[in-house]
């Protein structure tokens, strides 16, 4: 009998250790956990819970179980400890100590018996995250802002907020809770512009003048007719006379601190013309606030898929005397055309992580029924076109249509069929090799290609001849040979100096071509100036997400988004299958330009093997071009068949000098937050669930710069 054992995530906090994960005897045995110091045994608090998809993937079943553990115990850093697991007279100990500690923090312990738990996404970093409900988010937040000391934010020089609302037939029950969000408000230096084109005015003129008689700073102007949402919102725009002009709908609610957050994003950023914040829902009854929505700091490739802005929004009122008021043209996607034509004159965007306006759902509302304006959508894609033709007038846009749903937009592009140089490092692997080559030549519709490939020390007679004939079928493949010892980042630069084309595709040669079309949805992108990468999605052999982008700094180094998840779901707001630019992106399927590439002198060669292409997506960020990726281009991923796993000492070791190397280079970056991902949102669990304030604070990194003490010692 075998114990099988998963430790999932370790914990250290205020003095204590806590591991979770789960462990079981190969005839279902109960396994009991425990820890030792030395030889004496440690009192600790031990919890269970059921792990059904243990038992499903080790047993084939989904029955009840105590597999599932979570330990405990008061934690002296300069002890040494061990984690013992015994059942039925079988016994296995792991040591732990501040460095294995903190290596695992990253990569979990894994006994090779269920590595493919790894590999289907069943395994849980921090799995109690999962459970960690908004409303306890929303509370523990509130604390923690109590906490925090306000700035003064109130000067001559500060500014004047114009909060610009079209009512039309508003339910006066939303339209008083609106007027008191914003009465409520920290920061006293606005004005509220209501324009009502209602049918009729006695209403709502008699609530807001109510409101008037105590608060100067409420105007109100009946239109006599309804101008539309357009017309009805530049009649508000017309009043305004602040610096800034922050854009409500009739039936919304700002949080208190609103005007605040956006007083002091100006304080700190005096060039910005363009603010905006998170959000979330709220119900009829303004007692339930769910679906947070968290998100990147400006992201246009996004912004073209879906109006991921939205709520909250202030834009500089000189800045729209510019670009211009709503567009008739636009309505039911006004905002999105106005955020489009504000956005591209902006100097400076900004984007405050914080949940700042509430947004209504009731019976009607877009928000709460998406098919409730179908008209919208139609005007949406006439507004991303526009985008794309004022800002890229080069750019031949083929056509704007309906992605995975309606409100996101999937476009398409004309692109010169240019050559593309495709680098494939192998050492034997012909069968994978051939099957990545034959997926590219014969099924996609990409024709311009030469294929590099960089032979590394293979030691297959096979592998020759299967080189000769590859080469004799298809004259655009080429075989280059490489001597020297395996080096990622090296065989791939060695690779890109024998390559003729303008552009370049990093491949790995266990990859699968499934969308025929991948190349030249990739290439639509490429072919702007401000994008120096372009990455695609990747699936697993067994249909699961192996990428959608990388999110930089958690799990200590970065993660892969929705890894193991299903293709066939959205996700969070839709991010597994939109086009959006990330920090990151796999070099598993990879392009770029070889300007870039050389830009930056390739692959930085010291990571040998891991973490060479977050770095270089970095270090191209790092120069103002952009990392898309674009789910639309997709390929099966049949990962590391190739390397293998880092499963002896002098691999391991090798490892953890790349985290240190990584963690040291990029910490500034990881302690300011991956400007792609949002500070609230969990750097544990790759699925964007919230963060678990209780363990890391909003901003905090993974690693602190004293745990990257220990990881120096760990490799020195």
């Amino acid at each position: 009998m075998e114990i099988k054992y998963s430790i999932d995530a370790i914990y250290l906090r205020k003095g204590q250790c806590e591991i979770r994960g789960w462990a079981v005897g190969t005839e279902k045995q109960h396994v009991q956990p425990g820890i030792k110091c030395g030889q004496t045994s440690v009192e600790v608090i031990l919890s269970r819970n059921p792990r059904k998809d243990v038992a499903a993937e080790l047993f084939g079943e989904r029955k009840m179980n105590d597999y599932g553990f979570s330990v405990t115990f008061d934690y002296d850093r300069h002890q040494k400890y061990t984690f013992e697991l015994d059942a039925d007279g079988n016994h296995v100990s792991i040591p732990l100590n501040r460095r294995i500690i903190l290596i695992n923090r990253l990569r979990g312990f894994r006994d090779q018996a269920v590595s493919t738990l790894s590999k289907t996404g069943n395994k849980q970093e921090g799995l109690f995250e999962s459970f960690y409900t908004y409303d306890s988010f929303r509370r523990k937040m509130k604390m923690d802002e109590r906490k925090v000391k306000r700035e003064d934010v109130l000067s001559n020089e500060s500014p004047v907020f114009s909060i610009v609302i079209p009512l039309y037939a508003t339910p006066v029950n939303f339209l008083r809770e609106l007027i008191e969000s914003i009465e409520k408000q920290t920061y006293a230096k606005y004005e509220v512009c209501f324009a009502d084109g209602s049918p009729e005015s006695e209403k709502l003129e008699s609530v807001i003048n109510e409101y008037q008689k105590k608060n100067h700073r409420i105007r109100y102007h009946y239109l006599n007719g309804n101008r539309g949402i357009s017309g009805n919102t530049n009649a508000a725009l017309e009043m305004a006379t602040g610096d800034f002009v922050v854009l409500c709908d009739h039936d919304d609610l700002l949080d208190r601190d609103a005007l605040y957050e956006l007083a002091k994003a100006i304080k700190h950023h005096p060039e910005c013309d363009c603010i905006y914040s998170d959000e979330d829902k709220v119900d009829e009854t303004s007692e339930k606030y769910f679906d947070p929505h968290f998100k990147p700091d400006f992201n246009i490739d996004l912004l073209c898929s879906v109006n991921y802005i939205c709520h909250l929004y202030a834009v500089r009122r000189s800045l729209i005397k510019e670009a211009g008021g709503f567009n008739a043209e636009y309505d039911g996607a006004q905002d999105h055309d106005f955020i489009f034509r504000t956005t591209e004159k902006a100097r400076q965007i900004v984007h405050i992580p914080k949940v700042l306006y509430h947004w209504r759902t009731h019976l009607g509302s877009t928000s709460a029924n998406p098919e409730s304006k179908l008209y919208a959508y139609e005007a949406g894609k006439k507004a991303v076109k526009a985008h794309y033709e004022r800002v890229w007038p080069q750019l031949e846009v083929e056509k704007v249509e309906d992605g995975i749903s309606k409100g996101i937009y999937h476009t398409y592009f004309n692109v010169k069929e240019e050559l593309v140089s495709v680098i494939i490092p192998n050492k034997d692997h012909t069968e994978d090799l051939d099957n990545a080559l034959r997926s590219l030549i014969e099924k996609g519709t990409w024709k311009n290609l030469e294929f590099i490939i960089v032979e590394n020390n293979s030691e297959s007679a096979e592998t020759f001849e299967y080189y000769s004939r590859i080469q004799q079928e298809y004259p655009q493949v080429k075989v280059v040979y490489y001597k020297g010892s395996f080096n990622y980042s090296r065989i791939n630069n060695f690779g890109v100096k024998h390559a003729e084309g303008r552009y370049i595709l990093l491949m790995n040669n266990d990859v699968e071509l499934i969308n025929p079309d991948s190349i030249r949805e990739m290439m639509g992108y490429a072919q702007r100036d401000d994008v120096g990468i372009v990455g695609c999605r990747l699936l697993y052999e067994d249909d699961t997400l192996q990428h959608a982008g990388v999110i930089v700094g958690i799990q200590g180094i970065a993660d892969h988004a929705f890894k193991g998840k299903s293709p066939y779901e959205p996700h969070y707001f839709s991010r597994s299958m939109v086009v959006q630019d990330y920090s990151a992106v796999t070099a598993a399927v990879l392009l770029t330009k070889r300007e870039v590439y050389d830009s930056v002198n390739g692959l930085d060669e010291t990571f040998e093997v891991a973490f060479n292409d977050i770095d270089f997506c970095l270090r191209v960020g790092q120069t103002g071009r952009l990392v898309v990726y674009n789910p639309y281009a997709c390929f099966y991923h049949y990962e590391s068949k190739s390397r293998g796993l880092e499963d002896n000492e002098e691999k391991l070791r090798r490892f953890h000098g790349e985290v240190y190397r990584f963690a040291s280079r990029y910490h500034d970056f990881m302690e300011k937050g991956d400007p792609m991902y949002n500070p609230n949102l969990s750097i544990i669990r790759n699925d964007y669930s919230l963060r678990n304030l209780y363990r890391f604070k909003p901003g905090q990194p993974f690693y602190s710069k004293e745990d990257l003490l220990v990881l120096k010692d760990s490799v020195e």
